[in-house]
């Protein structure tokens, strides 16, 4: 449990630096940095969303929350809250260089969200890299795009994912093709140094 709260308490203070740092508008003209999209909604996994976005913002990439609707979401797991900038109707794959899907119970309800599957979907085609962490991957299973691809992720998933035609690896960092996954927060480190490797060539 201490582990823990020191992860949670760093991955907060980098919330901070997060929140001072992104624009929300997507990739800006005068800056050409890689814009990472981190899909969420009510019931994210707190840890799970804010230490990516800290690790990529501290290193010099922009971040910008999306999800079904525009405003304020809630962690399940604490009462730490992140704003969703840009929703559904507003999005093009086109604007981001990268996905990240966080766990929690928000994946349940984004699986659930046509507008929401279709772009993941949609994204995921383009070959660009998606992350996805703990429960995350429930949203690629709905979208399709899972059969014939190596993932981890909770271990509670790992019938599903079989079921979506995907080989489970119980390990804290599996990359596949453009996909990115890991288990539960103890691996968010790994997880997120992934993600910031896949955009080394832009430095």
């Amino acid at each position: 449990m201490k582990k823990l709260y020191v992860m949670m308490i760093t991955a907060l203070t980098m919330g901070t630096v997060f929140t001072a740092c992104s624009s929300g508008t997507g990739r800006s003209e005068e800056k050409p940095v890689p814009n990472i999209a981190v899909l969420l909604t009510e019931g994210f996994h707190d840890a799970e969303a804010y230490m990516p976005m800290g690790y990529l913002v501290n290193k010099g990439f922009d971040v910008t929350v999306i999800g079904p609707e525009k405003g304020l979401v809630k962690a399940y797991n604490s009462e730490f809250t992140i704003v969703v900038e840009r929703d559904m109707d507003e999005l093009v794959t086109d604007d981001f260089d990268v996905l990240v899907i966080p766990g929690g119970q928000a994946p349940a309800a984004l699986r659930e969200d046509p507008a929401v599957v279709a772009f993941v979907r949609a994204f995921f085609e383009t070959g660009k890299p998606v992350a996805a962490i703990c429960h995350g991957p429930q949203v690629l299973i709905t979208a399709g795009v899972m059969e014939g691809m190596t993932s981890s992720g909770y271990s509670g998933i790992r019938e599903e994912l079989e079921s979506a035609g995907a080989t489970y690896m119980d390990q804290a960092l599996v990359t596949d093709k453009n996909l990115i996954t890991s288990r539960v927060p103890a691996d968010l480190a790994v997880f997120s140094r992934a993600i910031g490797e896949t955009l080394e060539d832009w430095k």
